[in-house]
Protein backbone atom coordinates (compact mmCIF):
# COMPACT_ATOMS: atom_id res chain seq x y z
CA UNK A 1 0.00 0.00 0.00
CA UNK A 2 1.46 3.40 -0.98
CA UNK A 3 1.67 6.36 1.42
CA UNK A 4 -1.31 8.20 -0.10
CA UNK A 5 -3.54 5.12 0.24
CA UNK A 6 -2.38 4.71 3.85
CA UNK A 7 -3.36 8.32 4.61
CA UNK A 8 -6.81 7.84 3.06
CA UNK A 9 -7.32 4.65 5.09
CA UNK A 10 -6.17 6.40 8.30
CA UNK A 11 -8.61 9.29 7.76
CA UNK A 12 -11.41 6.79 7.07
CA UNK A 13 -10.69 5.03 10.38
CA UNK A 14 -10.73 8.32 12.29
CA UNK A 15 -14.01 9.36 10.64
CA UNK A 16 -15.56 6.01 11.54
CA UNK A 17 -14.54 6.37 15.21
CA UNK A 18 -15.85 9.95 15.29
CA UNK A 19 -19.22 9.03 13.78
CA UNK A 20 -19.66 6.15 16.21
CA UNK A 21 -20.06 8.76 18.98
CA UNK A 22 -22.88 10.73 17.32
CA UNK A 23 -25.93 8.74 18.47
CA UNK A 24 -24.78 8.60 22.10
CA UNK A 25 -24.24 12.39 22.08
CA UNK A 26 -27.53 13.12 20.30
CA UNK A 27 -25.93 14.90 17.34
CA UNK A 28 -26.27 14.56 13.57
CA UNK A 29 -22.80 15.88 12.84
CA UNK A 30 -19.65 17.50 14.21
CA UNK A 31 -17.90 20.68 13.11
CA UNK A 32 -14.10 20.99 13.08
CA UNK A 33 -12.50 24.40 12.41
CA UNK A 34 -8.88 25.06 11.47
CA UNK A 35 -8.15 27.21 14.52
CA UNK A 36 -7.15 26.01 17.97
CA UNK A 37 -8.16 27.36 21.42
CA UNK A 38 -6.09 30.49 20.80
CA UNK A 39 -7.53 31.01 17.30
CA UNK A 40 -4.03 30.94 15.84
CA UNK A 41 -3.42 30.67 12.12
CA UNK A 42 -0.52 28.25 12.40
CA UNK A 43 -1.31 26.00 15.32
CA UNK A 44 0.40 22.97 16.80
CA UNK A 45 -3.07 21.47 17.29
CA UNK A 46 -4.22 21.08 13.69
CA UNK A 47 -7.40 19.12 14.31
CA UNK A 48 -8.73 19.85 10.82
CA UNK A 49 -5.74 18.12 9.25
CA UNK A 50 -6.04 15.19 11.68
CA UNK A 51 -9.59 14.46 10.53
CA UNK A 52 -9.38 15.52 6.86
CA UNK A 53 -5.69 15.58 5.77
CA UNK A 54 -6.26 19.19 4.60
CA UNK A 55 -3.19 21.30 5.46
CA UNK A 56 -4.34 24.79 4.41
CA UNK A 57 -4.55 27.68 6.87
CA UNK A 58 -8.35 28.15 6.82
CA UNK A 59 -11.42 25.94 6.55
CA UNK A 60 -14.18 23.97 8.27
CA UNK A 61 -15.06 20.28 8.16
CA UNK A 62 -18.70 19.39 8.72
CA UNK A 63 -18.87 15.64 9.31
CA UNK A 64 -22.34 14.09 9.11
CA UNK A 65 -23.44 10.51 9.60
CA UNK A 66 -23.47 9.72 5.89
CA UNK A 67 -21.46 12.53 4.27
CA UNK A 68 -18.50 14.77 4.94
CA UNK A 69 -18.05 18.37 3.73
CA UNK A 70 -14.90 20.49 3.68
CA UNK A 71 -15.46 24.22 3.19
CA UNK A 72 -12.46 26.27 2.03
CA UNK A 73 -11.89 29.65 0.39
CA UNK A 74 -10.65 30.25 -3.15
CA UNK A 75 -6.99 29.86 -2.21
CA UNK A 76 -7.48 26.21 -1.34
CA UNK A 77 -10.07 24.63 -3.62
CA UNK A 78 -7.51 22.74 -5.73
CA UNK A 79 -5.37 21.82 -2.72
CA UNK A 80 -8.36 20.57 -0.72
CA UNK A 81 -9.48 18.37 -3.63
CA UNK A 82 -6.02 16.80 -3.83
CA UNK A 83 -5.53 16.32 -0.08
CA UNK A 84 -9.06 15.49 1.09
CA UNK A 85 -11.25 14.84 -1.95
CA UNK A 86 -11.32 11.08 -1.41
CA UNK A 87 -13.07 11.54 1.94
CA UNK A 88 -14.86 14.87 1.60
CA UNK A 89 -17.03 16.86 -0.75
CA UNK A 90 -15.13 20.11 -1.27
CA UNK A 91 -17.19 23.31 -1.23
CA UNK A 92 -16.48 27.03 -1.28
CA UNK A 93 -16.51 28.61 2.15
CA UNK A 94 -19.26 31.03 1.09
CA UNK A 95 -21.59 28.04 0.54
CA UNK A 96 -21.59 27.24 4.24
CA UNK A 97 -23.90 30.22 4.92
CA UNK A 98 -27.54 29.12 4.59
CA UNK A 99 -26.10 25.83 3.45
CA UNK A 100 -28.34 23.76 1.19
CA UNK A 101 -26.28 20.63 1.86
CA UNK A 102 -27.36 20.22 5.47
CA UNK A 103 -30.25 21.80 7.36
CA UNK A 104 -32.45 21.19 10.41
CA UNK A 105 -29.65 19.19 11.99
CA UNK A 106 -28.05 19.19 15.42
CA UNK A 107 -24.33 19.90 15.03
CA UNK A 108 -21.91 19.29 17.86
CA UNK A 109 -19.11 21.76 18.64
CA UNK A 110 -16.30 22.24 21.15
CA UNK A 111 -17.04 25.65 22.74
CA UNK A 112 -13.34 26.39 23.34
CA UNK A 113 -12.56 26.60 19.61
CA UNK A 114 -15.57 28.56 18.34
CA UNK A 115 -16.56 32.18 18.75
CA UNK A 116 -20.14 33.38 18.83
CA UNK A 117 -19.39 35.24 15.60
CA UNK A 118 -18.41 32.00 13.84
CA UNK A 119 -21.50 30.15 15.04
CA UNK A 120 -23.92 32.95 14.15
CA UNK A 121 -22.41 33.46 10.72
CA UNK A 122 -22.08 29.87 9.55
CA UNK A 123 -24.18 27.42 11.51
CA UNK A 124 -27.23 28.86 13.28
CA UNK A 125 -29.28 29.84 10.24
CA UNK A 126 -30.69 26.38 9.58
CA UNK A 127 -29.28 24.18 12.33
CA UNK A 128 -29.19 23.83 16.09
CA UNK A 129 -25.90 23.69 17.94
CA UNK A 130 -25.08 21.32 20.79
CA UNK A 131 -22.20 22.22 23.09
CA UNK A 132 -19.91 19.27 23.86
CA UNK A 133 -17.50 20.22 26.62
CA UNK A 134 -14.61 18.15 25.36
CA UNK A 135 -13.06 17.77 21.93
CA UNK A 136 -14.00 14.67 19.98
CA UNK A 137 -10.93 14.85 17.73
CA UNK A 138 -8.66 14.86 20.80
CA UNK A 139 -10.28 11.60 21.89
CA UNK A 140 -9.13 10.06 18.61
CA UNK A 141 -5.71 11.73 18.42
CA UNK A 142 -3.85 13.51 21.22
CA UNK A 143 -0.20 13.27 20.16
CA UNK A 144 0.24 17.00 19.52
CA UNK A 145 3.66 18.68 19.67
CA UNK A 146 4.27 20.35 23.03
CA UNK A 147 6.53 23.16 24.17
CA UNK A 148 7.82 23.99 27.63
CA UNK A 149 10.12 26.91 26.78
CA UNK A 150 9.57 30.06 28.83
CA UNK A 151 8.28 33.36 27.46
CA UNK A 152 10.82 36.17 27.09
CA UNK A 153 10.88 39.97 26.87
CA UNK A 154 11.96 42.21 24.01
CA UNK A 155 13.92 45.29 25.01
CA UNK A 156 12.40 48.75 24.74
CA UNK A 157 15.19 49.86 22.37
CA UNK A 158 13.95 47.21 19.92
CA UNK A 159 10.20 47.86 20.09
CA UNK A 160 10.51 51.60 20.72
CA UNK A 161 7.94 51.77 23.50
CA UNK A 162 7.68 50.40 27.05
CA UNK A 163 4.91 48.04 28.08
CA UNK A 164 3.81 50.58 30.70
CA UNK A 165 3.20 53.19 27.99
CA UNK A 166 1.17 50.67 26.02
CA UNK A 167 -0.90 49.81 29.11
CA UNK A 168 -1.57 53.54 29.55
CA UNK A 169 -2.91 53.70 25.97
CA UNK A 170 -5.25 50.77 26.52
CA UNK A 171 -6.45 52.23 29.81
CA UNK A 172 -7.38 55.50 28.08
CA UNK A 173 -9.32 53.60 25.40
CA UNK A 174 -11.26 51.65 28.05
CA UNK A 175 -12.24 54.85 29.85
CA UNK A 176 -13.28 56.43 26.56
CA UNK A 177 -15.45 53.41 25.71
CA UNK A 178 -16.94 53.27 29.24
CA UNK A 179 -15.51 49.79 29.74
CA UNK A 180 -14.15 48.52 33.04
CA UNK A 181 -12.11 45.67 31.56
CA UNK A 182 -10.62 44.28 28.37
CA UNK A 183 -10.24 40.51 27.98
CA UNK A 184 -7.27 40.07 25.65
CA UNK A 185 -7.87 36.62 24.18
CA UNK A 186 -5.40 36.80 21.23
CA UNK A 187 -1.79 35.86 22.14
CA UNK A 188 -0.43 38.26 19.50
CA UNK A 189 -2.08 41.16 21.34
CA UNK A 190 -0.75 40.10 24.73
CA UNK A 191 2.70 39.84 23.13
CA UNK A 192 2.44 43.39 21.79
CA UNK A 193 1.06 44.87 25.01
CA UNK A 194 3.74 43.44 27.33
CA UNK A 195 6.63 43.37 24.80
CA UNK A 196 7.01 39.62 25.16
CA UNK A 197 7.38 36.67 22.81
CA UNK A 198 7.36 32.88 23.12
CA UNK A 199 7.97 29.55 21.43
CA UNK A 200 4.48 28.07 21.13
CA UNK A 201 4.04 28.28 17.36
CA UNK A 202 6.09 26.85 14.49
CA UNK A 203 6.15 30.07 12.44
CA UNK A 204 5.41 32.90 14.86
CA UNK A 205 7.34 33.88 18.02
CA UNK A 206 4.15 34.12 20.07
CA UNK A 207 3.34 33.04 23.64
CA UNK A 208 0.18 31.01 24.32
CA UNK A 209 -1.47 33.20 26.94
CA UNK A 210 -4.36 35.57 27.60
CA UNK A 211 -4.70 38.69 29.72
CA UNK A 212 -7.28 40.72 31.58
CA UNK A 213 -6.63 44.45 32.00
CA UNK A 214 -8.76 46.97 33.89
CA UNK A 215 -9.28 50.64 33.12
CA UNK A 216 -7.22 51.29 36.28
CA UNK A 217 -4.30 49.45 34.61
CA UNK A 218 -4.48 46.37 36.78
CA UNK A 219 -3.53 43.24 34.85
CA UNK A 220 -4.01 39.49 35.30
CA UNK A 221 -1.81 37.20 33.22
CA UNK A 222 -3.58 33.97 32.22
CA UNK A 223 -1.04 31.25 31.49
CA UNK A 224 0.74 28.17 32.76
CA UNK A 225 3.01 29.32 35.60
CA UNK A 226 5.92 27.23 34.31
CA UNK A 227 6.39 29.53 31.31
CA UNK A 228 6.64 32.77 33.29
CA UNK A 229 9.99 32.44 35.09
CA UNK A 230 11.75 35.06 32.91
CA UNK A 231 8.91 37.58 33.21
CA UNK A 232 8.67 37.15 37.00
CA UNK A 233 12.44 37.47 37.40
CA UNK A 234 12.31 40.73 35.43
CA UNK A 235 9.41 41.92 37.61
CA UNK A 236 7.26 42.37 34.50
CA UNK A 237 4.70 40.00 36.01
CA UNK A 238 4.11 39.48 39.73
CA UNK A 239 3.22 36.07 41.11
CA UNK A 240 -0.15 37.29 42.41
CA UNK A 241 -1.06 38.45 38.89
CA UNK A 242 -0.75 34.97 37.39
CA UNK A 243 -3.95 33.03 36.79
CA UNK A 244 -4.00 29.39 35.73
CA UNK A 245 -6.23 28.98 32.63
CA UNK A 246 -8.36 26.47 34.56
CA UNK A 247 -9.07 29.09 37.26
CA UNK A 248 -10.48 31.78 34.98
CA UNK A 249 -13.99 31.50 36.42
CA UNK A 250 -12.55 32.01 39.92
CA UNK A 251 -10.85 35.21 38.74
CA UNK A 252 -14.02 36.70 37.28
CA UNK A 253 -16.02 35.83 40.41
CA UNK A 254 -13.50 37.78 42.50
CA UNK A 255 -13.86 40.99 40.46
CA UNK A 256 -16.38 43.78 40.86
CA UNK A 257 -19.26 43.79 38.39
CA UNK A 258 -18.90 46.02 35.36
CA UNK A 259 -18.64 46.12 31.59
CA UNK A 260 -16.00 44.25 29.63
CA UNK A 261 -14.78 44.29 26.02
CA UNK A 262 -14.34 40.85 24.49
CA UNK A 263 -12.93 40.35 21.02
CA UNK A 264 -15.38 38.98 18.45
CA UNK A 265 -12.66 37.07 16.59
CA UNK A 266 -10.83 35.28 19.42
CA UNK A 267 -13.04 35.12 22.53
CA UNK A 268 -14.46 31.60 22.58
CA UNK A 269 -18.02 30.66 23.48
CA UNK A 270 -16.52 28.86 26.50
CA UNK A 271 -14.87 32.03 27.84
CA UNK A 272 -17.81 34.22 26.89
CA UNK A 273 -20.13 32.04 28.98
CA UNK A 274 -17.89 32.45 32.04
CA UNK A 275 -17.69 36.24 31.56
CA UNK A 276 -21.40 36.64 30.82
CA UNK A 277 -22.40 35.33 34.25
CA UNK A 278 -21.25 38.52 35.94
CA UNK A 279 -20.30 41.20 33.39
CA UNK A 280 -21.96 43.27 30.72
CA UNK A 281 -20.22 42.23 27.52
CA UNK A 282 -19.40 44.93 24.98
CA UNK A 283 -19.09 43.17 21.63
CA UNK A 284 -16.24 45.01 20.01
CA UNK A 285 -12.91 44.31 18.38
CA UNK A 286 -9.95 44.25 20.69
CA UNK A 287 -8.51 47.82 20.32
CA UNK A 288 -4.98 46.40 20.51
CA UNK A 289 -5.29 45.15 16.91
CA UNK A 290 -5.31 48.71 15.59
CA UNK A 291 -2.64 49.94 18.03
CA UNK A 292 -0.40 47.03 17.04
CA UNK A 293 -0.86 47.59 13.31
CA UNK A 294 0.75 51.04 13.48
CA UNK A 295 4.48 50.39 13.72
CA UNK A 296 6.73 53.04 15.26
CA UNK A 297 10.08 54.16 13.82
CA UNK A 298 12.08 51.56 15.76
CA UNK A 299 9.88 48.73 14.49
CA UNK A 300 9.99 50.00 10.89
CA UNK A 301 13.78 50.37 11.02
CA UNK A 302 14.14 46.79 12.26
CA UNK A 303 11.83 45.58 9.50
CA UNK A 304 13.89 47.48 6.92
CA UNK A 305 17.04 45.73 8.21
CA UNK A 306 15.33 42.34 8.16
CA UNK A 307 14.30 42.86 4.56
CA UNK A 308 17.89 43.63 3.58
CA UNK A 309 18.95 40.34 5.20
CA UNK A 310 16.10 38.54 3.47
CA UNK A 311 16.73 40.27 0.14
CA UNK A 312 20.33 39.07 0.12
CA UNK A 313 19.25 35.47 0.77
CA UNK A 314 16.50 35.58 -1.85
CA UNK A 315 18.67 37.25 -4.50
CA UNK A 316 21.41 34.66 -3.98
CA UNK A 317 18.75 31.97 -4.37
CA UNK A 318 17.28 33.52 -7.52
CA UNK A 319 20.74 33.73 -9.11
CA UNK A 320 21.46 30.14 -8.10
CA UNK A 321 18.24 28.70 -9.52
CA UNK A 322 18.12 30.88 -12.66
CA UNK A 323 21.79 30.99 -13.67
CA UNK A 324 24.25 28.95 -11.62
CA UNK A 325 22.44 25.67 -11.14
CA UNK A 326 22.71 23.24 -14.07
CA UNK A 327 21.38 20.14 -12.34
CA UNK A 328 17.80 18.94 -12.23
CA UNK A 329 16.29 19.97 -8.94
CA UNK A 330 12.96 19.32 -7.27
CA UNK A 331 10.63 21.75 -5.54
CA UNK A 332 11.85 20.45 -2.18
CA UNK A 333 15.49 20.90 -3.24
CA UNK A 334 14.69 24.51 -4.16
CA UNK A 335 12.95 25.39 -0.89
CA UNK A 336 15.73 23.73 1.13
CA UNK A 337 18.35 25.72 -0.77
CA UNK A 338 16.50 28.97 -0.06
CA UNK A 339 16.38 28.06 3.62
CA UNK A 340 20.17 27.50 3.57
CA UNK A 341 20.71 30.97 2.14
CA UNK A 342 18.53 32.46 4.90
CA UNK A 343 20.38 30.54 7.59
CA UNK A 344 23.64 32.19 6.48
CA UNK A 345 22.47 35.27 8.40
CA UNK A 346 22.85 35.00 12.18
CA UNK A 347 19.71 37.12 12.72
CA UNK A 348 17.51 34.54 10.97
CA UNK A 349 15.42 32.34 13.27
CA UNK A 350 12.89 30.28 11.30
CA UNK A 351 10.35 30.53 8.41
CA UNK A 352 7.36 32.83 8.91
CA UNK A 353 5.26 30.16 7.14
CA UNK A 354 5.93 26.95 5.23
CA UNK A 355 7.53 27.81 1.89
CA UNK A 356 5.35 27.49 -1.21
CA UNK A 357 7.52 26.20 -4.06
CA UNK A 358 5.31 25.19 -6.98
CA UNK A 359 6.49 24.31 -10.48
CA UNK A 360 4.17 24.15 -13.48
CA UNK A 361 0.69 22.99 -12.50
CA UNK A 362 1.63 23.04 -8.80
CA UNK A 363 2.08 26.81 -9.01
CA UNK A 364 -1.65 27.07 -9.72
CA UNK A 365 -2.35 25.67 -6.23
CA UNK A 366 -2.26 28.97 -4.34
CA UNK A 367 -0.93 27.54 -1.07
CA UNK A 368 0.81 24.44 -2.41
CA UNK A 369 3.19 22.56 -0.12
CA UNK A 370 5.90 20.34 -1.55
CA UNK A 371 7.21 17.50 0.62
CA UNK A 372 9.61 14.59 0.27
CA UNK A 373 6.64 12.36 -0.54
CA UNK A 374 5.11 14.88 -2.93
CA UNK A 375 7.56 16.89 -4.99
CA UNK A 376 8.01 17.67 -8.68
CA UNK A 377 11.28 17.95 -10.57
CA UNK A 378 11.41 21.48 -11.98
CA UNK A 379 11.34 21.36 -15.77
CA UNK A 380 13.01 24.06 -17.85
CA UNK A 381 9.63 24.80 -19.44
CA UNK A 382 7.90 25.22 -16.07
CA UNK A 383 6.83 28.52 -14.56
CA UNK A 384 8.08 28.36 -10.97
CA UNK A 385 6.31 30.19 -8.13
CA UNK A 386 8.14 30.60 -4.81
CA UNK A 387 6.39 32.25 -1.85
CA UNK A 388 8.44 32.32 1.36
CA UNK A 389 9.30 34.37 4.41
CA UNK A 390 11.38 34.50 7.52
CA UNK A 391 11.34 35.54 11.16
CA UNK A 392 14.43 37.57 11.99
CA UNK A 393 15.67 39.40 15.06
CA UNK A 394 13.68 41.57 14.65
CA UNK A 395 11.30 41.51 11.74
CA UNK A 396 8.92 39.38 9.70
CA UNK A 397 9.22 38.94 5.92
CA UNK A 398 6.97 37.53 3.19
CA UNK A 399 7.88 37.60 -0.51
CA UNK A 400 6.80 35.86 -3.72
CA UNK A 401 8.69 35.67 -6.98
CA UNK A 402 7.66 33.88 -10.17
CA UNK A 403 10.42 32.60 -12.46
CA UNK A 404 10.92 31.07 -15.88
CA UNK A 405 13.92 29.10 -17.16
CA UNK A 406 13.24 29.26 -20.89
CA UNK A 407 11.50 31.96 -22.90
CA UNK A 408 7.80 31.44 -22.10
CA UNK A 409 4.90 31.72 -24.51
CA UNK A 410 3.73 35.25 -25.23
CA UNK A 411 0.32 34.78 -23.60
CA UNK A 412 2.05 33.81 -20.33
CA UNK A 413 4.32 36.87 -20.52
CA UNK A 414 1.26 39.03 -21.19
CA UNK A 415 -0.52 37.67 -18.12
CA UNK A 416 2.59 38.10 -15.96
CA UNK A 417 2.90 41.68 -17.19
CA UNK A 418 -0.72 42.43 -16.32
CA UNK A 419 -0.12 41.06 -12.82
CA UNK A 420 2.98 43.29 -12.67
CA UNK A 421 0.98 46.32 -13.81
CA UNK A 422 -1.48 45.65 -10.98
CA UNK A 423 1.40 45.26 -8.53
CA UNK A 424 2.87 48.60 -9.65
CA UNK A 425 -0.57 50.25 -9.49
CA UNK A 426 -0.84 49.21 -5.82
CA UNK A 427 2.70 50.36 -4.99
CA UNK A 428 2.18 53.79 -6.56
CA UNK A 429 -1.32 54.42 -5.22
CA UNK A 430 -2.29 57.89 -4.06
CA UNK A 431 -3.27 57.17 -0.46
CA UNK A 432 -5.17 60.43 -0.21
CA UNK A 433 -7.76 59.24 -2.71
CA UNK A 434 -7.22 55.49 -2.30
CA UNK A 435 -7.16 55.45 1.47
CA UNK A 436 -8.24 51.87 2.17
CA UNK A 437 -7.76 48.35 0.87
CA UNK A 438 -11.13 48.13 -0.88
CA UNK A 439 -10.27 51.08 -3.12
CA UNK A 440 -6.77 49.81 -3.92
CA UNK A 441 -7.88 46.24 -4.62
CA UNK A 442 -9.72 47.55 -7.70
CA UNK A 443 -6.46 48.99 -9.05
CA UNK A 444 -4.65 45.68 -8.55
CA UNK A 445 -7.18 43.70 -10.62
CA UNK A 446 -7.83 46.28 -13.34
CA UNK A 447 -5.45 45.03 -16.04
CA UNK A 448 -6.30 41.36 -15.55
CA UNK A 449 -10.03 42.11 -15.67
CA UNK A 450 -9.61 43.92 -18.99
CA UNK A 451 -8.76 40.45 -20.36
CA UNK A 452 -11.51 38.69 -18.38
CA UNK A 453 -9.00 37.34 -15.82
CA UNK A 454 -8.91 37.55 -12.02
CA UNK A 455 -7.60 35.82 -8.88
CA UNK A 456 -9.57 34.32 -6.03
CA UNK A 457 -7.71 35.78 -3.04
CA UNK A 458 -7.11 39.17 -1.47
CA UNK A 459 -4.44 41.47 -2.87
CA UNK A 460 -2.71 42.07 0.45
CA UNK A 461 -2.72 41.34 4.17
CA UNK A 462 -1.34 43.16 7.17
CA UNK A 463 1.99 41.93 8.55
CA UNK A 464 3.17 41.91 12.16
CA UNK A 465 6.41 43.13 13.70
CA UNK A 466 8.31 40.00 14.71
CA UNK A 467 4.90 38.39 15.05
CA UNK A 468 2.27 36.84 12.79
CA UNK A 469 2.96 37.11 9.07
CA UNK A 470 -0.78 37.76 8.67
CA UNK A 471 -2.40 40.33 10.94
CA UNK A 472 -5.27 42.81 10.85
CA UNK A 473 -7.21 44.91 10.83
CA UNK A 474 -5.80 46.41 7.60
CA UNK A 475 -5.77 44.49 4.33
CA UNK A 476 -6.06 45.06 0.58
CA UNK A 477 -9.20 43.22 -0.44
CA UNK A 478 -12.64 43.67 -1.95
CA UNK A 479 -14.15 44.25 1.48
CA UNK A 480 -11.60 45.92 3.78
CA UNK A 481 -12.39 49.55 4.63
CA UNK A 482 -9.81 50.18 7.38
CA UNK A 483 -8.14 53.51 6.67
CA UNK A 484 -4.39 53.33 6.08
CA UNK A 485 -2.23 54.99 8.72
CA UNK A 486 1.45 55.82 8.92
CA UNK A 487 3.43 52.77 10.00
CA UNK A 488 1.05 50.08 8.76
CA UNK A 489 2.72 47.18 6.92
CA UNK A 490 0.94 45.26 4.16
CA UNK A 491 1.66 42.79 1.39
CA UNK A 492 1.13 43.69 -2.27
CA UNK A 493 0.50 40.40 -4.08
CA UNK A 494 -1.78 40.21 -7.11
CA UNK A 495 -1.61 36.97 -9.11
CA UNK A 496 -3.18 34.67 -11.65
CA UNK A 497 -3.60 30.87 -11.62
CA UNK A 498 -4.42 28.61 -14.55
CA UNK A 499 -5.48 25.24 -13.20
CA UNK A 500 -3.26 22.40 -14.33
CA UNK A 501 -0.81 24.78 -16.04
CA UNK A 502 0.90 27.51 -13.99
CA UNK A 503 0.64 30.10 -11.24
CA UNK A 504 1.85 33.70 -11.18
CA UNK A 505 2.20 35.96 -8.14
CA UNK A 506 4.39 38.99 -7.42
CA UNK A 507 4.56 39.92 -3.75
CA UNK A 508 6.40 42.68 -1.93
CA UNK A 509 5.81 44.00 1.57
CA UNK A 510 5.23 47.74 1.81
CA UNK A 511 4.76 50.15 4.68
CA UNK A 512 2.81 53.39 4.87
CA UNK A 513 5.34 56.22 5.01
CA UNK A 514 4.71 59.91 5.69
CA UNK A 515 6.71 62.70 4.09
CA UNK A 516 5.66 66.35 4.10
CA UNK A 517 2.20 65.38 5.37
CA UNK A 518 1.73 62.99 2.43
CA UNK A 519 1.16 59.26 2.90
CA UNK A 520 2.48 56.73 0.38
CA UNK A 521 3.64 53.12 0.14
CA UNK A 522 7.36 52.43 0.49
CA UNK A 523 8.72 49.02 -0.50
CA UNK A 524 10.32 46.87 2.17
CA UNK A 525 11.02 43.82 -0.02
CA UNK A 526 14.28 43.85 -1.97
CA UNK A 527 14.55 41.20 -4.69
CA UNK A 528 14.61 41.36 -8.50
CA UNK A 529 11.48 40.68 -10.56
CA UNK A 530 12.10 38.24 -13.43
CA UNK A 531 12.47 40.36 -16.58
CA UNK A 532 12.26 37.28 -18.82
CA UNK A 533 8.55 37.06 -17.98
CA UNK A 534 7.77 40.69 -18.86
CA UNK A 535 6.34 41.90 -22.16
CA UNK A 536 7.74 45.43 -22.00
CA UNK A 537 5.44 46.53 -24.85
CA UNK A 538 2.55 46.40 -22.37
CA UNK A 539 4.25 48.74 -19.87
CA UNK A 540 3.85 52.50 -20.10
CA UNK A 541 6.66 54.96 -19.39
CA UNK A 542 5.74 55.44 -15.72
CA UNK A 543 5.66 51.66 -15.13
CA UNK A 544 9.05 51.20 -16.83
CA UNK A 545 10.48 54.00 -14.69
CA UNK A 546 9.05 52.39 -11.55
CA UNK A 547 10.63 49.04 -12.45
CA UNK A 548 14.03 50.64 -13.17
CA UNK A 549 13.99 52.62 -9.92
CA UNK A 550 12.89 49.57 -7.94
CA UNK A 551 15.77 47.49 -9.30
CA UNK A 552 18.18 50.38 -8.78
CA UNK A 553 17.15 50.46 -5.12
CA UNK A 554 17.55 46.67 -4.85
CA UNK A 555 21.04 46.88 -6.35
CA UNK A 556 22.14 49.79 -4.16
CA UNK A 557 20.94 48.08 -0.96
CA UNK A 558 22.13 44.51 -1.68
CA UNK A 559 25.15 44.61 -3.99
CA UNK A 560 27.72 44.97 -1.18
CA UNK A 561 26.58 41.61 0.22
CA UNK A 562 26.81 39.68 -3.07
CA UNK A 563 29.74 37.98 -4.76
CA UNK A 564 31.10 39.16 -8.11
CA UNK A 565 28.89 36.95 -10.28
CA UNK A 566 25.73 37.62 -8.27
CA UNK A 567 26.39 41.35 -8.41
CA UNK A 568 26.94 41.29 -12.18
CA UNK A 569 23.71 39.35 -12.68
CA UNK A 570 21.74 41.75 -10.48
CA UNK A 571 23.14 44.73 -12.44
CA UNK A 572 21.53 43.28 -15.60
CA UNK A 573 18.12 44.29 -14.23
CA UNK A 574 19.06 47.98 -14.59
Amino acid sequence: MDKISKKIEMINKRLKILKSKFNRLGIDGYVVPKNDEYFAEYSQKDRLKIISNFSGSAGYAVILKNKNYLFVDGRYTIQAQIESGKNYKIEKLSNIINCKFFKNLTLGIDPKIFTLQQINRYFLKRNSIKIINYNLIDQIFDNYPGNTKAFYSIEKKVVGESHNTKIDKVSKILRKKNADYLFVSAPENVAWLLNIRGHDYPNSPLPNCRLLISKKKKIFFISEFSKLKNLIDENKIKVNQVINPNDLSVLFKSLKKGSIITDNKTCSIFHRKIIDKKFKILNKDDPIYLLKSIKNKNEINHMISSHIFDGVALTKFLYWIKVKNNKKISEVNAQNKLEKFRKMNKEYLFPSFNTIAGAGENGAIVHYRASRMKTKVINKKDIFLCDSGGQYKYGTTDVTRTLCFNKPQKYIRNIFTKVLKGHIAVATSNLKTHYNGKLIDIRARKYLKESGLDYDHGTGHGVGFFSNVHEGPQAISKFNTIKFREGMVLSNEPGYYKKGKFGIRIENLVYVKKYKKKLFFENLTLAPIDKDLINFELLNKQEKNYLFNYHLNVYSKLSNYLNKNEKKWLSSFL
